[in-house]
C-alpha cells in the first residue's frame, strides 16, 4: 500500500485537505495502515488531481489562509477499489522494545523496569484509543478492524503482564557472567 492509495482510502470516507489527512493518517482512524509525510501528500494530491481521481476546492477561512478540500470522484472510486482486489504485503512490524527486550541481559533491571512498564502503558492507552474509535463507529468494517485491533493489542497486554518479571529476571544476566569470568 502506498500514499495515493491510503489518500484514496481517507477520501473514500470523507472530504478533506491535505493537513486533514496527514492527521488522519498520523493520529486518526487511518494511522493503523500506512506512514505518510506532508513531503508526499501534497505531490500525489497534484497528481491525483490531475488524474481525475479526486477533485480539489478551495473554501474560505476567517482570518487564514483559503484550504484546499479535495473529494474522491467516480473515477477515483474505481481506481481505490481495483487497489484493494490486490492481495495486500505481508505486515510490517518493528519495535524498539524488543530490541531493549532482546539485550535485556545487558541492561539492569531498574531500565527492564522502565522499558516493560512503559511498554504497558502504551498497549493500555492504545486499547483506549481503538475502544474510543469503535464506539465512535458504526460503519460495520470499522467495527470488525477495531474488534481485531482490540484483540490484538489486549493479547499483546496480557503477554507483558503475565510475563513481565521472567524479563525483569534475565536484566543484568550478562554483566554478572563477565564479573564471573574476571
Amino acid at each position: 500500500m502506498n500514499t495515493q492509495t491510503l489518500i484514496l482510502a481517507i477520501l473514500n470516507f470523507e472530504n478533506a485537505s491535505g493537513y486533514e489527512i496527514k492527521k488522519q493518517s498520523s493520529e486518526g482512524a487511518f494511522s493503523y495502515f500506512v506512514d505518510i509525510s506532508y513531503g508526499s501528500i501534497y505531490p500525489t494530491l497534484a497528481k491525483l488531481e490531475a488524474d481525475g481521481l479526486v477533485i480539489g476546492r478551495s473554501e474560505t477561512q476567517n482570518g487564514r489562509p483559503d484550504k484546499k478540500v479535495f473529494s474522491i470522484t467516480a473515477k477515483g472510486r474505481a481506481e481505490f477499489i481495483k487497489t484493494l482486489m490486490s492481495p495486500p504485503a505481508i505486515d510490517k512490524f518493528k519495535s524498539e522494545f524488543l530490541l531493549v527486550a532482546m539485550c535485556a541481559d545487558l541492561t539492569s533491571p531498574e531500565i527492564i523496569t522502565k522499558a516493560i512498564d512503559k511498554r504497558i502503558g502504551e498497549m493500555e492507552e492504545l486499547l483506549k484509543v481503538i475502544g474510543g474509535l469503535r464506539s465512535d463507529c458504526d460503519h460495520p468494517a470499522t467495527q470488525w478492524i477495531t474488534s481485531y485491533g482490540l484483540h490484538v493489542k489486549g493479547a499483546d497486554l496480557e503477554f507483558l503482564k503475565n510475563n513481565r518479571d521472567s524479563l525483569i529476571a534475565m536484566a543484568g544476566q550478562a554483566v554478572k557472567l563477565d564479573e564471573a569470568a574476571e
